[in-house]
Order: structure tokens, then sequence, then C-alpha cells
């Protein structure tokens, strides 16, 4: 029991004496347990409980505000980086992962329509696509969020193939992380219009990659074209969706496209399975 000399004991530590209390509760807590409050000191629990009652902080596309760092854009650079390293150390490693539609098709390496987006012929090829990642990528995962962003530039990405696999020859390779960098090209151009910006310079962006895709012969169109559209697509939905709706269509349009995707694909390899049955028959 204690005296009116003896201090309180700590409501957590039993042993330790408490010397103030908790402003927000009012247990008794000792030094270990202050936590310094605008107002005194708080102890664990009230600090807990009071961070899970602040919101946290969204962009006005909804996605959370963090602490400014482009973590997913770096990741992704980063990534492409060491697969171009696997690239020249490993031989066949390009062949085995790049986007082949005649090995999807005929092997069921769905995989390749993913892997070969990380994948680049060259240094060159490379560097020019992490420079467009890098210059575009910071402000949009920054105005979307970290999951959203990461949401358009992969869903791009299965565009980019899909219409590969739809369009393109099917003993032609392809490989890049051009049909993602296309959707973000789309997205920035619809998140600035959102927000009122001056588009004219990514417009000439967006015209200026067009022309040089359709005007040098081995570009692959295919993946460009099926990025943009997937990008402006999923932008759209960040950006112009109503607000009692949004969680729908930020999840709905992205799923809605990869089970459109899914489909086409399945429809795809069907198609070209029966013409061989047919051919050989």
């Amino acid at each position: 029991m204690s005296t009116p000399n003896t201090p309180p004991a700590c409501y957590r530590h039993s042993g330790a004496p408490a010397r103030v209390a908790c402003t927000r509760c009012n247990r008794p807590i000792c030094p270990d347990c202050m936590t310094t409050a605008a107002v005194g000191f708080q102890c664990p629990d009230c600090v807990q409980e009071g961070k899970k009652s602040v919101r946290a902080v969204r962009t006005v596309f909804g996605g959370r505000v963090h602490d400014g760092r482009p973590l997913v854009t770096y990741t992704l650079m980063a990534a492409c980086a060491v697969v171009g390293v696997l690239q020249i150390v490993i031989p066949g490693f390009t062949q085995d992962f790049s986007m082949w539609p005649l090995r999807v098709a005929f092997f069921d390496q769905w995989y390749r329509m993913i892997t070969s987006g990380f994948l680049h012929y060259g240094v060159v090829h490379l560097l020019f696509n992490m420079w467009a990642l890098y210059v575009v990528g910071p402000p949009l995962e920054s105005w979307l969020g970290r999951a959203r962003f990461s949401v358009l530039y992969g869903v791009s990405l299965l565009g980019g193939s899909t219409l590969i696999y739809l369009m393109a020859p099917l003993n032609t390779a392809h490989a890049g992380a051009s049909g993602a960098i296309f959707g973000l090209f789309a997205a920035t151009y619809v998140v600035a219009k959102r927000l009122q910006f001056d588009v004219r310079s990514v417009t000439m962006l967006i015209v200026l990659n067009l022309v040089i895709t359709f005007a040098i012969p081995g570009i692959s169109w295919q993946g460009h074209v099926g990025g943009l559209i997937t990008g402006a697509l999923i932008a759209c939905a960040y950006a112009f969706s109503p607000e009692r709706y949004r969680t729908l269509f930020h999840v709905g349009v992205p799923v809605a496209l990869l089970a459109v995707f899914v489909t086409l694909t399945v429809w795809r390899t069907e198609q070209l399975r029966s013409l061989i049955t047919i051919v050989s028959s």
C-alpha cells in the first residue's frame, strides 16, 4: 500500500515508480513509458491508439502520400538493370525469357508475357527506357501513390504483351519495358489533364515516340500501342471516376482489363493450335 510520500507504480512496470500520469488516460507511467505529446506525456497504449485514429493523407487520386521517394520507380529500374546484367553473363537468357508468341502458344510459356518487360536488346535500349522511366515515373508515383502506380505499370506491360501475342508475327521475339512505359506516357497525359496542367510537352513526347515506333523497322509497335491504350484506360479510371465509386473503378477497371487480356490470350492460343491441327491433317 502506498503512503502519501511514495509515488504510485507504473501501470506497465509494477516495480518502477511513476512520476507523471498519461494526459489521455490518466494512468501512472514511469520515465521509460513516457512519450512527449502536445500537452504533457502519453503512455505507449494511448500513443498506439492515437496512431490508429489518424487517417492516412491521400492524394487527389486516392493514393497514399509517402515520404517523396519514388520507391517503385527505382525498384523497377534496378530490376531491369539486374536483368540486363543477367542477359550479358548467362548465355541464352534473353531467348529463354523474351516475348516469343510461338513459344507462348505451343509450349505454354505464359511467363514470357511478363518477363519480356524486363529484358532489353543492348545497353542503348536499356538506357533509353530507363531514362524515360526516370523522367515520368516519379511524378506519376507521387500523384497516384505506390499501389496504383504499380498496378498501372504492371497491367500496361501485360496490355502490350497481349497485343503482341494477337498481332505480331509468331516467329519474332520481343523484349523491352516500352509497353509499360508507353502506359506511363498515356497516364501522364490523363493525370496532367485532370490537374489542369499544360499537356503540350507530354503530347509532343507521345507523338514523337509513336513516330519513331512506326518509322524505324524492327520496333514492336504492338507492344507500344497496347501499353499506351491500357495506360490511358487505367488512368482515366483513376482520374475521372466519381468519388463515391472511386474504389470500385480503381480496382474494377484494372481487374476487368486483366480478365480481357486473359480471355484474348486463351482465344488466340486456341486459334493458333487449331490452325496447326488443320494444316497437319
